[in-house]
Order: C-alpha cells, then sequence, then structure tokens
C-alpha cells in the first residue's frame, strides 16, 4: 500500500509542477483597442509568444483611468500568466488623482517586471481648422475662452494631464470632453466634432502624414526629430520656454504581486528580449514611442518609486481630482 501511495504521488507531481508558462499569458490593457497603449501591448505580445512558447493573448478593460484593468490585474491569481501594460498616470499619478478611492497599492499589489516603451503626446487639431500654429491656438483660446474643444482618453490620463498642463502654461481655457480611450477621442476629432486632441503618438501620426490632422506641438521639452512627418514639429521648450512642460512618459510590463519567482524572471527574460528585437523597435519608432527595457523587476520598481513625485507635481499642478 505504502509503494503504491509513493508511485501515485511520484505521478502526480510533474502535473503540480509544471514549469511557467503551461498556458497562454494574457496581457490586460487599460484602454480600448486603437490606442497608444493597446499598439504597445500587441506588438510586445508578437514578439513574447515565440519566446515564452505560449500564446500571447491582448484583454482591453477600459475606465477609470486604467484603475479598473490595474485592480484585474492585482486581484488575479498570481502565478504569472496574468499581467497588465500599466503606466506613468496609473501607478504614479492615480493615487493623486483618485485620492480617497484606489482600488489597489503600486508596490503592494504588483510585482513590475520591466518598462517596454517610452513616448510623449502630440497636440493636434483637424487640418482644416483656423489654428496654423500653435501660436494662433492660444491667441483663438484667450479670444474666447472655453469656446475650444479637447478630447482626451478619460479623466486622469496623459492626454487629460497634457491639456490641463497646457492650460496652465498657455494661460488659456480649454474645454475637455473625456472618451473612453484614444481611438473614440481620435474619430470625433477626425469627424469635427471636437478642435484637439493631446495624445499619445501612435495612433495619432498617420493621420498626421495623410494630411488629416495638423500637428501643432510635441508634449516633451524636445523634439521628436525621429518620427517622420512630425520631425519639425516644435517642443514646449521651444513653445513655452521655462514652463518646465515634459509630457514624457512610459509603459511597462508588471504581473500580480506574489507571482512565484521562477515566474517573474521568466517574465522580465521574455519582456526584456522581446522589447529589445529590431521588429519591435523598428515598428515603435515611426509611431513616436521608443523601445526601453530595465535590467532587472528591482531596477524598475525603484524607478517606479522615484517617478511618484515627478507625477504628483503634475497633478497637483493640473488641479484635477476625481475623487
Amino acid at each position: 500500500m505504502k509503494r503504491r501511495t509513493l508511485l501515485l504521488s511520484a505521478l502526480a507531481t510533474p502535473a503540480l509542477a509544471q514549469s511557467f508558462p503551461n498556458k497562454s499569458v494574457k496581457i490586460v490593457v487599460p484602454f480600448p483597442p486603437g490606442g497608444a497603449a493597446d499598439i504597445t501591448a500587441r506588438l510586445l505580445g508578437e514578439q513574447m509568444a515565440p519566446l515564452l512558447g505560449q500564446a500571447v493573448v491582448i484583454e482591453n478593460r477600459p475606465g477609470a483611468g486604467g484603475n479598473i484593468a490595474a485592480e484585474a490585474v492585482a486581484r488575479a491569481v498570481p502565478d504569472g500568466h496574468t499581467v497588465f501594460l500599466g503606466g506613468a498616470t496609473i501607478f504614479c499619478a492615480n493615487k493623486y488623482l483618485y485620492r480617497g478611492v484606489m482600488p489597489f497599492d503600486t508596490m503592494r499589489d504588483f510585482a513590475h517586471i520591466s518598462r517596454v516603451s517610452v513616448g510623449t503626446t502630440l497636440l493636434v487639431t483637424r487640418a482644416d481648422r483656423p489654428y496654423r500654429d500653435f501660436a494662433a491656438l492660444v491667441g483663438a483660446a484667450k479670444e474666447a475662452p472655453g469656446k475650444i474643444s479637447a478630447g482626451n482618453s478619460g479623466w486622469g490620463t496623459i492626454s487629460n494631464l497634457s491639456i490641463a498642463k497646457l492650460g496652465k502654461v498657455a494661460g488659456i481655457e480649454i474645454s475637455q470632453i473625456p472618451y473612453r480611450g484614444l481611438a473614440p477621442s481620435l474619430n470625433d476629432c477626425l469627424a469635427g466634432n471636437v478642435d484637439l486632441i493631446f495624445d499619445g503618438m501612435p495612433a495619432i501620426v498617420p493621420h498626421v502624414r495623410e494630411g488629416r490632422l495638423r500637428a501643432l506641438a510635441v508634449g516633451s521639452a524636445k523634439r521628436v526629430d525621429y518620427v517622420p512627418g512630425i520631425e519639425n514639429v516644435p517642443s514646449m521648450a521651444e513653445l513655452a520656454p521655462g514652463s518646465d512642460m515634459d509630457m514624457e512618459f512610459w509603459y511597462c510590463i508588471s504581473a500580480t504581486a506574489g507571482s512565484p519567482p521562477d515566474a517573474v524572471a521568466k517574465l522580465h527574460q521574455a519582456v526584456h528580449a522581446a522589447a529589445r528585437t529590431a521588429t519591435y523597435r523598428d515598428k515603435l519608432l515611426p509611431l513616436g514611442f521608443s523601445a526601453i527595457t530595465d535590467e532587472s523587476p528591482a531596477a524598475l520598481t525603484d524607478f517606479i518609486r522615484r517617478q511618484d513625485a515627478v507625477w504628483k507635481d503634475l497633478v497637483e499642478v493640473s488641479g484635477i481630482r476625481l475623487d
């Protein structure tokens, strides 16, 4: 009887000790399809799948400035098979935007893996609008405070903060209209239902190149001269000297806290390798994003901790509160 028990135990052990990953890996994206986050996740997933030997699927869960998706991953089974495409606003700004209603803790509830991309925002208007350049926009906004409208990807998102910061820097009032992600706000801008959007570049740049949208400014302190079609678009340091406006933002991959160390190590290895492939890098660059990685999960964790003060200040300057 003892021998039979040992035999059954030995037969069961491989099933219990299956190495990670033993099924598909899901990347939860906090915004709808078509925006910067979604494009980044899909390009990354394509490169990660062969490295992991499993399918990588994308699940879009928009809402509450990314908090809905973040909470879903924070509460997921901690086995490494569900990861989150997080970023600067969700992990650093949201705690100051949603002060009393945060459903997760950035440090306690996640095992951070690595950054995967970094980019900035692009201020655009429909090509038939009268704002030929940034100065013309500012002049028109001062003549009619609140009349000019801008779509954002939701309260508390990078686009919301970019528009709010722009208003402070330029001394103008722009009416913000929230959407559930970049794709619907972009569609309304193309249709002429809003005057402006100031959001992540990847989904916007193609429309600038095709002449449907006119680029007025990049949100970073420096020009984005490596992206065809917007290399001559002025930066905020040129347009608003001394304002310290630099809307550079990043995306990263994070797993649920408590995921096995082996899973975290393998995820880091796969994410690090995927984000360094020429295919991933070359597809991101024309869209206005650069590939970036962290050498270890600890390095990303330290980086997020340091970024906290940067985004706290930005939220305080914007005056936005969502609680």
